[in-house]
């Protein structure tokens, strides 16, 4: 912190704050309550606080933001540890001191994206998934307990601790607390997090989002991240919302009107007078998936909710703090917003909306409940959908079935209503002799122990496990792609009948290929609807209209006949989710997992063996001790020319790696036997692996092979269809680097800095779009890729790009725009400028050197 802004003590505390009134004046009254927050932290870390009035200027300026934690899950915090830990070495390699790589910010990583659901459907299912997990991943595991003996401001919550994002909302969170450089100053708590989802503390009242891991790295590495002062778009909010409904039919209504609006690079806030009328879990449901709607964050002003969710999950101590620190600095959301001036106003009424699922492949595609059946079913006619047999088996299956219901995910399992309507819908099933249809996988991954604790003391997880809703892991599981097998009798009927299966899951993301290769569409829906689709079997049943199953005596069952009361949930959600079971679970959560905690570990140099999941980065490596002076790109292949929306997922994708693919042969050439292959995201700190998973997904369509569907493209000058991992060995030996090309929205998704680091080691130096997801164009940026956009009215059919050319890119001097040169197969030229998407004079800075760690190496070395 600058020493010379202005504090005040705090009313009735030994406590004191930054003066905001004196730095701000009039101006803070008109601005959102997201603002306020963001000028106060920003404010610590500029002259004179000065960066406050950059914020209250709101022209899009650049500020400094340095946020008072970070937050890490496995998958994308070991890639990020594993070039810590070898840039350690490589600044020792040229005479530098290690140890000044370093972690400046406390640091929590959460193990929680490793787990598979390999056994379900069986109350053991859980300790059988878990020790699966650590047999696997013990390696990955031995590697983050060696990272964090080294490390003091590591802190890592082992395997079955809990979700990330849950454990952030339910015991991480402080809403407000003493800066780290001053204990006696109060500020407002700010978590930045490699995962895209970390979206959710925004629901407790806190600023947070997703970056990439390598901007986590620079964070670490004790810089500030520069941060352009965003618009606020405001969410006002009227009635109350139906009793019938969940939070997750108000997410499902954002997503839609958000993403028709725009809110790409903008903070969303809500607002309103029925704002009051969303718990903290219901927000944090709503915040937890603002990547989905495309905004930075969805800020939800503290208010006395806030409080009472605190006091509900034990943190009762810093009430009193928080309530005087919010009320004098502004922050406390007292319902009088006409002063305050958002950018835009989308107003939504929540008495209005009504029951919603989302399909088949984005979570904004948004569809009413009673329409689901005909919108997603793969023929649009249940009369005609085929049934096939099951060898050995006495059902069959067919189009549209249901082949996966998973409850799961933090979006979710971290809201007790949600969840115990779908404890409660279970009960009613059960009561009324219904069954889950024999070919649905079943599965329940809650976010937190204290979920399993009151499903347990309500009885409501006997419900659920007659169902076969059998808790199989407390991580992300699902709707990371960590799905696990079917049975295989299950298998074999999809793969050789060509059906097209359906994946319904409570989860935030259903990308094409991230829920399960076999599952060709994939449901969001709240968990109850989970449990309805699971004993309908088919997503050719309407769930408002007919029947899902019969009772004992034939007669038809409704969801309507299941769904319980408003007082029956109140009544277990009162009785049952309690503070001391919030203070008892994470009390303990070091411990939870034995094998975790025998695991061995000391603080030596760490030695880096051979290995599949943890290996030296060829881009640390090749780090020099000198900046190259940067050259225009010359002669660039493209190697896939793709379209609007594509994901991280497509980039590199994090599920289930098949005995076909590149790296799934990679593996078996290591010896690694089918059955432990893991995922491509559990293998990201290996680089061997991460090559292979550039533009490896299943549902890839490369529009340079106009039809095609999986990770092909093709090799040029010869013309001839090849694998993506073929091209890209085949380009590398000619010493050929390369482009892609894409559409609108290119890298959203999840936050992975593998989707760019992968493009690097594949020889990608340029990606040319339409329009960028904020935070993959930053890895970008950081891995010295350059982030190009066409201009307005041009893109890649305007250019009729065949895949065929070949192209120059001269940047300009001041790095702002680029030129391209598009070299035909026919020899003819065409040029067109180029937008090269740096936002301010760091991001510059960095991209000239080649990106972040090429820049900090340096910065390291020269100290």
């Amino acid at each position: 912190m600058h020493s010379n802004v202005i504090t005040r003590p705090l009313a009735n505390t030994d406590f004191v704050t930054i003066d905001i009134d004196a730095l701000l004046g009039a101006q803070r009254a008109r601005l959102p309550y997201a603002l306020r927050a963001l000028a106060e932290i920003a404010a610590r870390h500029s002259d004179h606080g000065e960066a406050a009035l950059t914020v209250a200027a709101r022209d899009g300026g650049t500020i400094p933001f340095r946020p008072a934690r970070l937050l890490l899950h496995d998958m994308l915090g070991i890639p990020a540890l594993v070039d810590i830990m070898a840039m350690r070495d490589h600044i020792a390699a040229h005479g530098g001191d290690p140890e000044t790589v370093d972690m400046s910010l406390p640091v929590d990583l959460i193990i929680d994206h490793a787990m598979s659901i390999n056994h379900w459907a069986d109350r053991f299912a859980l300790q059988k998934n878990m020790d699966r997990e650590f047999e696997i991943n013990r390696e990955r595991f031995a590697f983050l307990k060696a990272c964090a003996a080294r490390f003091p401001n590591l802190r890592v919550v082992p395997p079955g601790g809990g979700i990330c994002h849950q454990v952030n909302l339910e015991y991480l969170g402080q809403v407000v607390l003493p800066a780290a450089e001053n204990p006696q100053l109060l500020t407002p708590d700010s978590c930045l997090g490699t995962d895209s989802h970390t979206t959710m503390i925004n629901g407790l009242g806190s600023l947070g989002w997703g970056i990439g891991g390598l901007e986590a790295e620079a964070l670490l590495f004790g810089e500030t991240s520069p941060l352009n002062v965003p618009e606020v778009i405001g969410v006002e909010l009227t009635g109350t919302p139906s009793h019938d409904i969940t939070a997750t039919d108000i997410a499902l209504v954002l997503a839609e009107k958000l993403r028709v609006f725009g809110v790409v690079d903008r903070f969303v806030e809500l607002f309103g007078p029925g704002y009051p009328n969303l718990s903290v879990p219901d927000r944090a449901t709503l915040a937890n998936m603002a990547p989905e709607y495309g905004s930075t964050i969805v800020n939800c002003p503290v208010d006395d909710n806030t409080l009472r969710y605190m006091r509900e999950t034990g943190r009762g101590q810093h009430l009193a703090r928080t309530e005087a620190y919010c009320r004098t600095q502004g922050l406390w959301a007292d319902g009088a917003t006409s002063a305050i001036e958002y950018d835009a106003v989308i107003s939504v009424d929540l008495s209005a909306i009504g029951r919603s699922v989302a399909g088949p492949a984005r979570p904004e595609q948004r569809i009413d409940l009673g329409a689901a059946a005909a919108t997603l079913a793969p023929n649009h006619d249940k009369a005609s959908a085929r049934r096939v047999p099951v060898e050995g088996m006495d059902h069959d299956m067919g189009d549209g079935d249901v082949i996966l219901a998973a409850i799961t995910s933090c979006t979710n399992t971290a809201n007790p209503r949600n969840m115990v309507l779908a404890g409660l819908v279970a009960r009613n099933a059960v009561a009324r002799g219904l069954t889950v249809k024999p070919h649905v996988k079943t599965s329940l991954a809650p976010g937190s122990r204290v979920v399993a604790k009151y499903l347990e003391s309500s009885g409501l997880q006997d419900d659920l496990s007659a169902l076969g809703f059998d808790i199989a892991a407390f991580s992300c599981s699902t709707c990371n792609g960590m799905s696990g097998p079917l049975h295989p009798a299950h298998e074999a009927v999809i793969k050789d009948q060509d059906i097209e299966g359906v994946a319904v899951l409570s989860g935030n993301r259903n990308f094409a290929g991230r829920i399960h290769p076999l599952a060709g569409r994939n449901v969001i829906a709240a968990p109850p609807y989970v449990v309805a689709y699971a004993l309908a079997g088919s997503i050719h049943t309407d769930l408002t209209g007919a029947p899902l199953g019969h009772d004992r005596d034939g007669q038809p069952v409704y969801l309507a006949d299941l769904w319980p009361t408003a007082e029956e949930v109140a009544d277990i959600i009162t009785t049952h989710v309690t503070p001391d079971a919030f203070q008892r679970n994470y009390a303990e959560i070091d411990s939870v997992n034995p094998s975790w905690t025998a695991l061995p570990t000391s603080t030596d140099r760490y030695d880096w063996v051979p290995s599949t999941y943890v290996s030296f980065p060829p881009f640390i490596r090749a780090i020099t001790a000198t900046a190259a002076p940067l050259e225009p790109l010359s002669g660039l292949r493209p190697l896939v020319i793709l379209g609007d929306s594509v994901t991280t997922d497509h980039i590199s994708p994090s599920g289930i790696i098949t005995r076909e693919s590149a790296a799934g042969q990679y593996l078996m050439a290591q010896g690694v036997a089918h059955a432990d292959f893991n995922s491509f995201g559990t293998r990201r700190g290996c680089s061997d692996v991460i090559i292979r998973s550039c533009f490896a997904n299943y549902r890839l369509r490369n529009e340079m092979l106009p039809g095609s569907e999986g990770s092909v493209t093709c090799l040029y000058p010869e013309g001839r269809e090849v694998s993506v991992f073929e091209a890209i060995e085949t380009y590398k030996a000619r010493d050929q680097q390369l482009v892609v090309i894409g559409g609108k929205e290119y890298g959203c998704g999840s936050s992975r800095d593998t989707a760019a680091k992968a493009p690097w080691l594949a020889g990608i130096r340029a990606v040319i779009a339409e329009s960028f997801e904020r935070i993959h164009r930053s890895n970008l940026v950081n891995m010295g890729i350059a982030p190009l956009c066409f201009p307005d009215g041009v893109d890649r059919k305007i250019l009729g790009l065949t895949g065929a050319e070949q192209f120059d890119i001269h940047f300009a001097q001041d790095l702002k725009s680029a030129r391209l040169i598009i070299h035909r197969e026919d020899g003819s030229t065409t040029e067109t400028p180029l937008e090269l998407r740096l936002y301010n004079a760091a991001e510059r800075a960095t991209f000239a050197a080649g990106g972040l760690l090429p820049r900090a190496f340096r910065d390291f070395l020269a100290a």
